[in-house]
C-alpha cells in the first residue's frame, strides 16, 4: 500500500487532520505509529483501513484483505459475541461453516468463550474489546490496523494479541498499530511513524531492533518460555494450534534444532528459510 500526498479533513471548511502524507506499507512489516493526542493518528489509521476516504491525494492499495480494530468498539450492537463474529465471517471472505469454527476458535483463544452467548451490550469494556480484536483476526488479514487495540484487555489477552500480531507479520501480512504503552512490542517494529499536526515522519531504524530471523522453525510439544531461552532464538510466537514458531539466527539454527529434538515429546513441524 502506498499513500501519495494524502490529506483528510471533515467538511469543506474543516481543519486538515491529516496532510501531505506519503508513506508505504510493505508486506511482512510491523509499523508503529506514535504521536500526541490530536496529532491525527486515528484518522491516519482509518484511512489505511479504508474506513474513511482521503480528501486529497490517493491511496494505492494492494491488500485484498484488510481488518481494523478501532479505538472505540460499538458495544450497543444487538448481537451476542458469537453471533457478531459469525455474521462478520463472510465479510472477511469465510464460508458460513468456516466462520462458525473460526469464531469459536478466537473466542477460546482470547478467553471469551465463557460469555460468547451474552449480548454485547451486557459485556464489560474489556470483554467487548476481546470481541473487537477477534473480528479483526477472523479472515487472517493481509493488512491489520490496530488503534489502541490492547486497551482494556487483561494480561493474558494482551499477550495473546502480541502473539497474534507477530503471527500475522511472520505470515507476510503488514500490521500498523498505535498503543499508549511504549513497551508494546518494543524493539520489534521495523518502521516507526511519528505523527504531529497531521504530518507523518518516517523514523530511521536505530539499529537496536533485532534483525529478522533467517530461519523459521515450528515446534510442537514444548513450552514457549523454554524455547525462548535458547541461544540464537530471536522471536517466539505461541500459536493457536498449540505450536510455537521460532525465529532463529541462521548461524544458530543447527544448535537450536539439536536442543529441541533432545527433549522428550518434541516434534519439529517445519523448518523454513
Amino acid at each position: 500500500m502506498r499513500l501519495d500526498g494524502v490529506g483528510k479533513r471533515y467538511g469543506p471548511r474543516g481543519p486538515w487532520v491529516v496532510r501531505e502524507v506519503g508513506v508505504e506499507v510493505a508486506r511482512g512489516v510491523l509499523v508503529r505509529a506514535s504521536g500526541g493526542n490530536g496529532s491525527g493518528k486515528s484518522t491516519l489509521l482509518r484511512l489505511l483501513a479504508g474506513v474513511t476516504r482521503p480528501t486529497r491525494g490517493r491511496i494505492v492499495d494492494g491488500y485484498a484483505r484488510r481488518a481494523y480494530v478501532p479505538e472505540r468498539f460499538a458495544a450497543e450492537l444487538p448481537f451476542t459475541a458469537r453471533e457478531y463474529l459469525r455474521r462478520l465471517g463472510p465479510l472477511h471472505g469465510l464460508r458460513a461453516d468456516a466462520s462458525v469454527s473460526r469464531a469459536d476458535e478466537l473466542l477460546e483463544r482470547f478467553g471469551a468463550a465463557g460469555y460468547a452467548d451474552q449480548p454485547l451490550r451486557e459485556l464489560s469494556k474489556g470483554s467487548c474489546q476481546k470481541v473487537a480484536v477477534a473480528q479483526a483476526l477472523l479472515g487472517e488479514p493481509e493488512l491489520l490496523v490496530l488503534d489502541e487495540a490492547w486497551t482494556g484487555l487483561d494480561r493474558a489477552a494482551r499477550e495473546t494479541l502480541d502473539a497474534a500480531v507477530l503471527e500475522r507479520v511472520a505470515d507476510g501480512a503488514a500490521v500498523v498499530f498505535v498503543d499508549h504503552d511504549p513497551a508494546r512490542l518494543a524493539g520489534l517494529a521495523e518502521v516507526g511513524w511519528s505523527v504531529a499536526e497531521g504530518r507523518v515522519r518516517v523514523d530511521e531504524p536505530d539499529g537496536s531492533r533485532p534483525r529478522r530471523a533467517a530461519i523459521t522453525i515450528t515446534v510442537h510439544g514444548l513450552a514457549a518460555s523454554w524455547l525462548g531461552g535458547l541461544t540464537g532464538v530471536l522471536e517466539v510466537v505461541a500459536r493457536g494450534d498449540g505450536s510455537v514458531r521460532l525465529g532463529v539466527a541462521a548461524e544458530a539454527s543447527d544448535d537450536v534444532l539439536r536442543a529441541v529434538l533432545s527433549r522428550p515429546g518434541a516434534h519439529v513441524q517445519e523448518v523454513r528459510a
